[in-house]
């Protein structure tokens, strides 16, 4: 099943629309999101896999529409597969990134 991706500027109209069922998972490393971050990102580097997915599951709901950032695309889009093979139905990679975000969306926003 191939990875749906959306764009930093549908990202910023989701952020601003209606969101009761909208789950955002940043994947960076935590270094990472001190530099830059978006608000009410659920933060879960993957390299604190074995930690979060424990319990990951019951955490989030497997049919809401759940959206994953990263820094460039690639470590979400691991993510999102990983995502689907948990029997999640509604994933979205967010295509180029928080530092297409910086560019696009967020100018003031810091870039790395």
């Amino acid at each position: 099943m191939s990875i749906i991706q959306i764009t930093v500027q549908e990202l910023a109209e989701r952020l601003v629309g209606e969101r009761q069922d909208l789950q955002l998972i940043d994947v960076r490393e935590r270094d990472e999101v001190e530099i830059a971050a978006i608000a009410d990102f659920t933060i879960l580097p993957l390299s604190e896999y074995g930690e979060w997915s424990v319990d990951f599951t019951e955490k989030f709901n497997p049919h809401a529409e759940t959206l994953v950032l990263c820094h460039h695309g690639m470590r979400s889009a691991q993510m999102c597969q990983w995502l689907i093979n948990q029997g999640f139905t509604n994933v979205k990679n967010i295509g180029g990134g928080i530092d297409a975000y910086a560019y696009a969306v967020e100018p003031s926003m810091a870039k790395y």
